[in-house]
């Protein structure tokens, strides 16, 4: 898995951009949140990827936080919401105001997002609410800005919910995990500290 990008931004538009590492320039597709967060052409750029493989196409997808490549995630697990309807998703709230209306149930602010009717604003109250909550937000935009921490602890989260933990649980049990100690810790160990705190 690509997990992120560090190189130097030579194309930007508002839905794509290529970044180029060691003469390779990589075209990723980005929200219009990323795009606007982004410097301009020329300036050296960290990239939050999401590598996404179909029978017809591979597709990279990047974010400027990785708190938007974690929603990212998130949204097309959802049944029906796709790579492309994600990021328009993305494109029309930021992560903050998106998850508070899925945790207060505001389907009405999700169909003010463009493409959001009715039935997918319900679907992802109804999908999403158990997994996210603005605690979550905040614990994946902790740790002091360390890339590997953050996904580290993304995972980590989401690793303890596949096992069955709900997830309020598993996100109190990583949290109290990182504040043991002040090391940056792998996935593997953020898991076993997290399970012996449950």
């Amino acid at each position: 898995m690509i997990s992120y990008i560090k190189g130097t931004l030579v194309e930007k538009a508002p839905a794509r951009i290529v970044v180029e590492t060691s003469g390779v320039g990589h075209e990723i597709f980005v929200p219009l949140s990323s795009y606007d967060a982004l410097g301009p052409v020329g300036s050296e750029v960290t990239v939050h990827t999401h590598f996404h493989v179909r029978e017809d196409s591979h597709e990279l997808f990047g974010f400027a936080s990785e708190k938007e490549r974690w929603l990212f995630k998130l949204l097309i697990s959802v049944s029906g919401i796709g790579p492309r309807s994600a990021l328009t998703i993305l494109s029309g709230a930021s992560v903050d105001d998106f998850c508070d209306a899925v945790v207060k149930e505001q389907a009405d602010s999700l169909t003010a997002i463009s493409g959001v009717g009715r039935r997918i604003a319900q679907r992802l109250i109804v999908e999403l609410k158990t997994k996210i909550s603005q605690e979550d937000v905040q614990l994946i935009g902790a740790a002091g800005g360390k890339t590997a921490l953050k996904d580290a602890i993304s995972e980590a989260v989401q690793a303890l919910v596949a096992l069955g933990f709900p997830a309020h649980v598993a996100r109190k049990a990583v949290e109290k995990c990182t504040g043991d100690t002040g090391k940056e810790l792998c996935v593997e160990e953020l898991i076993r500290g997290a399970l012996k705190n449950t």
